[in-house]
């Protein structure tokens, strides 16, 4: 394993600790967000929001794009324009990141677990098709669970470390069970599939600027949608459901304070324009990866067929999970940070009892997946 920690510290240019991803900040950040400072519009108006909300969509393909304050928060906020409401179950996939499940459960819903396809890591439409066959009907046009007697309202993939899943069959068995499809696009800034953009497929789809993504702002998400009903209803709720007035407070409906802040918006400007440069970089970085990976029996986790992933965490499989937690233990050991994949949410207390299916991948790869240093190549 000493070759791999010297191969990854040679490749990041460095003997020190070599972190898991991190921030780079290297084009207009502090230019903007002197501006920004300047203008006094640090809160929740300002150019930059409307400024990013306009690049992004034009980015990924939507008509519309709301910016929130994270990741989690618009794809709660994606899930309530859907209408999912209490006691509704929202089929999504068990292995993803809390965010997924939290969200869900922020509306009193419950989450269904369906298992993943090996090569994507993302929800299987062969998995959805099954287990909706067999576990649910269609009465009143709407998509009813057999076995709970509660409405399907959602299903929630996620396309993981920004490989993208067989994102339009799902879409294709969701609109024939009469099930709203919300992307979890959290990871997938830059990922196509099909040459269409992630997060596009379904009625909303959600990102995140999470320290730690393709780009940040140190949090931050946006909502996308070519709906212009759900846009103005989402800008809406999440700006406290406050009716425009010179300087009455009305508020005509619970909302809530999710609205990303002018002064984060500056900061993902300027990470919006350098996306192409930190895309190519992450490119490269997966080559090389994969060409030392094909010299030793572990496997580089490449992007599936007909896809562009955005390579956003680059992630390995081990032979097993002995193998697994030997090279986690040794390479964080010796300065290099690597992770494991999440746990299975099945697996924590909180969503111990929820449905799912046997999820057979999704126990393969929780044994065996690990990600590797991914931080833009400078």
């Amino acid at each position: 394993m000493k070759n791999i920690v010297d191969f990854i510290q040679n490749t990041f240019k460095t003997k020190e600790f070599v972190p898991l991803h991190e921030p780079r900040f290297i084009g207009n950040e502090k230019k903007y967000l002197n501006d920004c400072i300047d203008s006094t519009f640090v809160s929740s108006v300002g150019k930059y929001v409307d400024t990013f909300e306009k690049e992004f969509a034009l980015r990924v393909g939507s008509k519309y794009a709301i910016a929130t304050v994270n990741g989690t928060a618009a794809l709660h906020v994606s899930l309530l324009l859907v209408d999912v409401k209490k006691d509704d179950e929202v089929i999504t996939q068990p292995l993803t990141f809390i965010a997924t499940c939290n969200a869900i459960s922020y509306l009193g819903a419950k989450p269904v677990f369906v298992d993943v396809d090996i090569d994507t890591m993302g929800l299987s439409p062969d998995s959805l098709k099954r287990f909706l066959e067999k576990n649910c009907e269609i009465k009143n046009s709407t998509c009813i669970n057999k076995i709970s007697g509660k409405v399907i309202k959602a299903c929630v993939p996620m396309h993981t470390f920004g490989h993208p899943c067989r994102i339009d069959e799902i879409k294709e068995i969701c609109d024939k069970w009469n099930i709203s499809l919300v992307e979890d696009a959290a990871e997938s800034l830059g990922s196509y599939y099909k040459n269409r953009h992630t997060g596009t497929f379904g009625k909303v789809g959600a990102f995140s600027f999470n320290g730690n993504k393709i780009i940040t702002s140190g949090g931050g998400g946006v909502i996308v949608t070519d709906d212009e009903a759900i846009a103005k209803r989402a800008k809406h709720i999440t700006t406290t459901a406050k009716i425009p007035h010179p300087y009455e407070y009305v508020h005509d409906e619970v909302g809530y304070n999710y609205r990303l802040p002018n002064i984060n918006a500056a900061l993902l400007v300027a990470q919006l324009e350098q996306l192409d440069g930190f895309l190519a970089s992450k490119r490269e970085l997966a080559l090389r990866y994969k060409e030392f990976f094909s010299k030793s029996e572990i496997v580089f986790a490449e992007e599936p067929k007909e896809s562009k992933s955005n390579y956003w965490l680059q992630a390995i499989l081990l032979s097993d999970k002995n193998q697994r937690d030997e090279f986690l233990e040794f390479t964080n050991k010796n300065g290099v940070m690597t992770r494991p994949i999440w746990r299975l949410m099945n697996e924590l207390e909180m969503f111990k009892d929820c449905q799912r299916d046997n999820l057979k991948n999704a126990k393969y790869l929780e044994q065996r997946v690990v990600n590797i240093p991914s931080s833009v190549i400078l």
